[in-house]
C-alpha cells in the first residue's frame, strides 16, 4: 500500500484532483467529508464542539451551522485551534479506519486540507501539493464558490502560505491554468504512485 497525502490551499483545485485519482482507481480519504461525519448529529464530535462553542453554532434542526461557525474560528487563532482539538483527532481515528479497508497493492490518498499546517507530512510515503497562485485562488473563490473578497482573503489567511505547503512537496500539480492543463499531469502523477505502490 502507498499512502498519499493530498493537500493545496483553498481555491487552489484539491477537490477536483482528488476525484480525478478516484476516477482512476486510487482510495481517497477525504478529511473534509469525514470531518463533516464527526460532527453529525448524535456524535460525540457536535456534542464537544456545542459544549465549547455554545449552542449558538446549531441550526434549528440540531445539525452544525458551519458558516456561523466559520465566521468565528476564521477570525481567531486561538478558537480555531480550539476547534482543531476537538475535530482532529476524531478525523484521524476514522481515517486510520478508512486505510486499513485498502488492499496492499492500493494506492491510498489523504486528502487533507491543513496537512501543512498540522505538520502531518511524515505520516504519508509521500506527498503531493496542488498549486495555484493566491491571485487566482482569490479569484476562483469569488467567482466559482460566490465568496466576498474579505471571507476568501481571511480563509487564505488562515491557511499555511504557498512556501509552506511546497516546503513538504514530494511531487507538484501546477493548477494555475485552465482545467484542460490538469488532467494529463493528474494522469501522469497516477501512473507514477501505481508504479512506487506495485515497487
Amino acid at each position: 500500500m502507498l499512502k498519499v497525502g493530498l493537500t493545496g490551499g483553498i481555491g487552489a483545485g484539491k477537490s477536483e484532483v482528488s476525484r480525478l485519482l478516484a476516477s482512476y482507481g486510487a482510495v481517497v480519504v477525504d478529511a473534509d467529508l469525514i470531518a463533516r461525519e464527526v460532527v453529525a448529529p448524535g456524535t460525540e464530535g457536535l456534542a464537544a464542539v456545542v459544549a465549547e462553542f455554545g449552542p449558538e453554532v446549531l441550526m434549528p434542526d440540531g445539525s452544525l451551522d458551519r458558516p456561523k461557525l466559520g465566521a468565528v474560528v476564521f477570525a481567531d487563532p486561538a478558537r480555531l485551534a480550539a476547534l482543531n482539538a476537538i475535530v482532529h483527532p476524531l478525523v484521524g481515528r476514522r481515517s486510520a479506519e478508512l486505510e486499513a479497508q485498502a488492499g496492499t497493492d492500493d494506492v491510498v490518498v489523504h486528502d487533507v486540507p491543513l496537512l501543512a499546517e498540522n505538520g502531518l507530512a511524515p505520516r504519508y510515503d509521500l506527498v503531493v501539493v496542488v498549486d495555484a497562485a493566491d491571485g487566482t485562488r482569490l479569484e476562483r473563490l469569488v467567482k466559482l464558490r460566490g465568496m466576498a473578497e474579505a471571507e476568501a482573503g481571511a480563509r487564505m489567511a488562515a491557511q499555511a502560505s504557498r512556501e509552506k505547503r511546497l516546503a513538504v512537496a514530494d511531487l507538484v500539480i501546477d493548477n494555475d491554468g485552465p482545467m484542460e492543463r490538469l488532467e494529463p499531469q493528474v494522469r501522469a502523477i497516477w501512473r507514477e504512485l501505481r508504479e512506487r505502490a506495485a515497487g
